[in-house]
């Protein structure tokens, strides 16, 4: 069974969900692929552990602490390759941002392959489904461009403010993106 509850945060409402105790989604209200990998009915119900733990994370987070990921029980859903790319996500520290092509290097390593597209990256990244926790709006285009936020480009910038990063040396893009 699948259970959601809301939490009020700073950004506006954030929906969780969570499967046999394990946090499998965290989405702002809005956002491009919104409830995205919930495939069956769910429950509200606030009642459950994970969603005290991943408010008092949130709380914690809001209020300017660096809780680290590891603190809670992650399942997002997804393919072998966006689990990669996700993993590679929770590694990017606070106050830090990286590229999709520097993840794609990175993985391409790790897959022994040459080279890997910085777009497939970019899609695994806009697909991730626990938004904020696994921090992908830490990655900007090679450019400088900060690009790619399912939750809006406002809402990326002020994550990363909050995280302490200078964000006047990125560009906002006029169309499209550059990954």
């Amino acid at each position: 069974m699948i259970y959601t509850t809301h939490y009020t945060s700073p950004l506006g409402d954030l929906l969780l969900a969570e499967t046999e105790n394990q946090l499998i989604g965290l989405w702002l209200e809005g956002q491009k692929y919104y409830r995205g990998s919930l495939r069956e009915a769910a429950q509200e119900r606030s009642d459950r552990a994970v969603f005290a733990q991943t408010a008092d994370w949130l709380d914690r987070y809001f209020a300017g602490e660096q809780p680290a990921v590891c603190e809670l029980s992650l399942a997002p859903r997804g393919s072998e390759f966006r689990q990669a790319v996700w993993k590679i996500l929770c590694k990017i520290p606070y106050g830090e941002v990286t590229t999709y092509g520097e993840i794609a290097r990175q993985l391409a390593r790790q897959s022994g392959l040459t080279a890997m597209s910085a777009q497939a990256v970019g899609g695994a990244v806009g697909h991730n489904p626990i938004s904020i926790i696994i921090p992908c709006h830490r990655v900007v285009g090679t450019n400088g461009s900060l690009t790619g936020y399912a939750g809006g480009l406002e809402k990326k910038i002020q994550l990363l403010q909050r995280e302490g990063v200078d964000v006047s040396r990125f560009s906002i893009p006029k169309k499209g993106t550059a990954l």
